[in-house]
């Protein structure tokens, strides 16, 4: 296997490094194959987890995202405060014990037989070793590979048992993959208390201990919305969680502030965006025109289009900067000068503007809600 740096900045540090497997042709072929019976068996038989969004058909984490969002916006409506706690696992798919994901193929999942055998025999005897000048460290013995395809989905469904704690204690949650977005609504008439989200974490940290899993302490991050605008966390008795507060938080790669504005998010996009447009003005003339057009969908209408129908409601005066954004894009494609109206070129490239995409997209994800009733809303 090989080793990816996560943090070029440390390159010191070990906890920076994740071995990335290498696994043979012919494995990736058949885990592919086995890759898709198995997603077709928990589909069939609805054993995947309801506000699980990875790995599920029409599902993505814009959907999880759009859930989430819609439940604190109601909420909120309804006067009451919300606290959102980000939850992330540290080196997760490392430490995966291999008789616990055997056992929860068998009894939770319902696989057994020969299909189980498989299994069984495709987890053990594989091993990780670090070799550092000369000396190997001890092999070990647990973990699903990162890199293969079965990987991902095993440990969702090494996971499966943690909604149940969510659930009885009355925790609303999303989840995408490994990470977990917990959410409790703090309803005035009851006195703010987010004891029941305390106890929930003690038994989620007490489950995953027993599951040779732990907490990202680093990338755990919590917010607290209110009914009337921006919320401190003064505005309700966090307790210990208090340490974890942040007033804007990453969720999935989107940036949410506790007053619903996203000028966080937008201004991380079109700082990202003009960043990539300013080096790819560089390699133009390295570039045919279609070649450069792809390059800028990769980098630039990527970053516009990321969950973009959380942007219904937004500030106008917010859009107009993405806007700013794709008319530079625009220009650069076609070599269109700063001072020539830039609603013709868009017209010619098919590139619908931003107030239009955000509302196309939400479209499409109300047309899949209606052919998937399983999407949550």
């Amino acid at each position: 296997c090989s080793y990816c740096l996560r943090n070029l900045a440390l390159i010191t540090v070990l906890a920076n490094y994740r071995p990335i497997s290498k696994l043979p042709l012919l494995s990736k072929v058949l885990e592919k194959i086995v890759f898709s019976q198995l997603k077709d068996f928990l589909d069939d038989n609805g054993i995947f987890e309801v506000f699980q969004s990875g790995f599920k058909t029409l599902h993505s984490t814009e959907s999880a995202l759009l859930r989430v969002f819609n439940d604190i916006l109601l909420a909120c409506d309804s006067g009451n405060h919300v606290v959102l706690v980000l939850l992330d696992l540290t080196a997760a798919f490392d430490t995966v014990d291999h008789n616990i994901l055997i056992s929860r193929l068998s009894d939770v999942v319902g696989i057994g037989g020969t299909a189980l055998n498989w299994f069984k025999s495709s987890l053990s005897d594989r091993t990780f070793s670090v070799s550092l000048l000369g000396s190997s460290s001890a092999p070990l013995s647990c973990g699903v590979p990162q890199g293969s395809i079965l990987g991902p989905l095993l440990f969702l469904l090494y996971l499966l048992p943690l909604a149940s704690i969510l659930r009885r204690h009355g925790i609303a949650f999303h989840c995408y993959a490994k990470d977990c977005q917990i959410y409790l609504p703090l309803k005035q008439k009851g006195g703010i208390s987010i004891k029941p989200l305390m106890t929930c974490l003690d038994y989620i940290r007490a489950w995953l201990a027993l599951n040779f899993l732990n907490f990202n302490e680093k990338k755990t991050e919590l917010l607290v919305f209110g009914p009337s605008g921006p919320c401190e966390s003064s505005s309700v008795d966090l307790g210990p969680l208090e340490v974890y507060f942040k007033p804007v938080v990453t969720d999935l790669g989107f940036k949410l502030d506790s007053d619903f504005k996203l000028d966080n998010q937008i201004r991380a996009v079109v700082k990202s965006s003009f960043y990539h447009l300013r080096r790819l003005a560089r390699v133009k003339s390295f570039l045919s025109r279609q070649h450069l057009e792809t390059v800028i969908h990769a980098f630039i209408s990527s970053r516009l289009d990321y969950c973009n129908a959380l942007y219904v409601g937004v500030r106008q005066s917010l859009l107009s900067r993405l806007q700013l954004v794709q008319n530079a894009a625009a220009r650069l494609l076609t070599g269109t000068r700063k001072r020539m109206h830039i609603t013709p070129v868009l017209a010619s490239l098919h590139w619908l503007p931003v107030s239009f995409r955000v509302l196309k997209f939400l479209c499409l994800f109300l047309n899949a809600s209606q052919s998937c009733p399983a999407l949550p809303l």
